[in-house]
């Protein structure tokens, strides 16, 4: 499980650190930085795919997505006094990003390219430094894996633990060590930190327009894993029935639409979602589910899935959502949340209630001179966190 995620410089979150729970709900006002949050997030499970700077280059490139604030406020303009002022920084621009975990943890270091006359490819952030290390705080005696610029050091045997073992060949500034030092017998805690964060989930582009896969006749396969965008929505919910807890899917349909009933048809290897409402002659088919009922039921999918993830964020489920549904979703996450870590992302105080209820860690971003920060939580009271340096 997650203890801490750690973030600096990237667009307001110039330095924020959160420590998590089994079951977390972000929330704050419009602006406030639970956008970025979740971007921040997706961009640390993009390390272990190698697409961390394809993402950072489709936000603008590192430049864009860089903390736009002064590296230090002045008293006076904290006071009002002054207002702020644009200054020539001192220290090295990078974008940090990171968590804690009990077993395994890890950082990145993202800074701005060196300039190459034969490389068309000069605004491409470069990744200056990674660290994996053992527990939850980085101590030099903790520290398993570290990289600098292009060079990769692995710590030694146990029989000679101080001893540092360069990797066998120089990194490329795009390419991480999560994805290129493939050595499970030499460094079995990069093979551990790439496959959990690979098995992180997020939703938040479930499509429910009338043209979306999900209302659809789709080919049926085993499915474990919803897709992102849902489209094997129908799938996703036979397997359920076969080889997951049909108790639990049965009963949070009965919780969020009482007295109805899912089944799954399948015709000639294709599959079709049907919806019988009480009161209803015949039943519904994906294609007749207003946007809300269809967007409940690839939550419920999602948090029902036979192969929980280690940790799964969701980024507004509300959205379409009645307000009357919004208990039934509560219960239903935190239910998930027994076998999976989960941080809910949502603008609606309702669902942040229920939740907080259901014994979720309530988190409240709000902004403070431009920077995101956690409500009642001053800078020396957040989680410890060590960066080390370049």
């Amino acid at each position: 499980m997650l203890t801490t995620i750690a973030i600096e410089n990237y667009r307001s979150l110039r330095d924020l650190r959160l420590s998590l729970e089994r079951l977390n709900v972000v929330t704050g006002a419009n602006g406030s930085g639970k956008s970025s949050l979740y971007r921040a997030l997706r961009l640390l499970a993009d390390c272990a795919s190698g697409r961390v700077i394809s993402s950072l280059a489709r936000e603008g490139g590192l430049e864009s997505a860089l903390w736009a604030g002064p590296e230090h406020l002045a008293g006076s303009v904290r006071s009002g006094r002054h207002p702020v002022q644009g200054t020539v920084r001192s220290g090295p621009i990078s974008l940090q990003l990171g968590f804690a975990s009990d077993d395994f943890s890890y950082l990145i270091d993202l800074g701005l390219p060196k300039r190459y006359d034969s490389s068309a490819f000069n605004l491409d952030p470069e990744i200056k430094r990674e660290v994996v290390w053992s527990g939850p705080i980085m101590r030099p005696a903790s520290v398993l894996v570290k990289r600098k610029w292009t060079l990769a050091e692995l710590r030694g045997s146990a029989a000679n633990a101080d001893a540092w073992q360069p990797f066998e060949s120089t990194l490329r500034p795009y390419e991480s060590v999560l994805t290129e030092v493939l050595d499970p017998v030499r460094a079995p805690e990069l093979l551990a930190v790439r496959e959990q964060i690979r098995g992180w989930r997020f939703y938040d582009q479930f499509r429910t327009d009338v043209d979306a896969p999900a209302r659809q006749s789709q080919i049926g396969t085993r499915t474990p894993v919803l897709d992102a965008e849902g489209r094997d929505l129908a799938a996703a919910l036979q397997t359920i029935v076969e080889i997951g807890d049909v108790d639990a899917l049965h009963g949070t349909i009965e919780d969020a639409f009482p007295g109805s009933q899912l089944q799954v048809v399948e015709t000639r290897g294709r599959f079709d979602l049907e919806l019988r409402a009480h009161g209803l002659l015949r039943p519904l088919s994906a294609a007749e589910l207003s946007d809300g009922t269809l967007r409940y039921l690839l939550l419920v999918a999602a948090l029902l899935s036979p192969r929980p993830p280690s940790l799964m964020v969701l980024n507004e489920p509300e959205t379409s959502l009645h307000v009357d549904l919004l208990p039934a979703l509560a219960r239903l996450i935190a239910r998930a949340s027994g076998h999976t870590q989960i941080v809910v992302v949502t603008h609606a105080q309702e669902l942040v209630e229920e939740l907080t209820t259901a014994g979720a860690q309530p988190l409240c971003l709000v902004k403070n001179f431009g920077a995101t920060t956690l409500e009642g939580v001053e800078p020396l009271e957040q989680p410890p966190w060590n960066w080390g340096s370049r």
